[in-house]
């Protein structure tokens, strides 16, 4: 689907049966729940040594072609017989890189349990920037009846730079990097929805898998510090690793 929930597959448009708010406040602390049940990706590395918990955020970096969005994309099909529903939000992709990864998820038989919320290069800077709030909105959906979710937003660069152009066009004084100041409020206020919910609230769970992208290893850059800051860990690839033909090239 896009961002407005209109299909792309020429299949005819889902079933609604409520409405959600795109941008909603994140759940209170006394709805929420402690992290107790992990959330096995399928890799070794990560599942022994960088456990994720259902409800966690944990943030995906390294530079371009390292392979972040393979990683995460191995943790959704990963999912597909763990009664796990996910969401994959491609933000600013090209439209081969959309059907590569619709085509990965339908082979593995991984779409069936899986929405794609898709603003493509060619999309305006507004939908590019609602993408991730649309796709964060249907996994909010399942959250609340219970279900456990997993969310993976790719990628999280893209998405600054779009709101910093909407940003400039509407005049808004820069920051640092010529980014408006409410940028980390902005991902956080995304993040932030990402949690375990208690059984009162429902007792479902959202596990986000954020995707940044890092020039020359630059984790000191303003957009991979802001997103280091609100997440609660971090899976590093180095571009070493993935030279020397260590993949997955998470630096441990």
């Amino acid at each position: 689907i896009g961002p407005r929930g209109a299909p792309l597959d020429g299949l005819p448009a889902p079933e609604c049966r409520k409405l959600l708010p795109l941008d909603i406040l994140s759940p209170p602390i006394v709805q929420r729940d402690f992290v107790h049940d992990p959330l096995y990706s399928g890799n070794k590395i990560v599942d022994t040594m960088i456990p994720i918990g259902r409800g966690q955020r944990q943030l995906i970096l390294g530079d371009n072609g390292v392979g972040k969005s393979t990683l995460a994309l191995d943790a959704v099909i990963n999912q597909r017989n763990q009664d796990v529903r996910c969401v994959v939000v491609l933000i600013g992709q090209k439209r081969s890189v959309v059907v590569e990864t619709l085509e990965a998820l339908r082979t593995t038989g991984a779409l069936a349990n899986t929405t794609v919320v898709v603003a493509e290069a060619t999309a305006s800077p507004g939908l590019k920037y609602l993408a991730p709030y649309a796709g964060c909105a249907v996994a909010e959906a399942w959250m609340a009846d219970g279900r456990d979710t997993l969310i993976v937003y790719d990628d999280l660069t893209t998405h600054a730079h779009a709101y910093r152009e909407l940003s400039l066009l509407l005049r808004r004084p820069p920051g640092r990097e010529a980014y408006p100041g409410d940028i980390v409020s902005l991902h956080a206020r995304l993040l932030e929805r990402s949690t375990c919910l208690a059984a009162t609230a429902g007792g479902g769970s959202m596990t986000a898998l954020p995707i940044v992208e890092t020039q020359q290893g630059e984790i000191a850059a303003f957009i991979p510090t802001n997103l280091i800051s609100i997440t609660d860990g971090q899976l590093y690839l180095d571009a070493g690793l993935f030279a020397a033909g260590i993949l997955p090239a998470v630096d441990i």
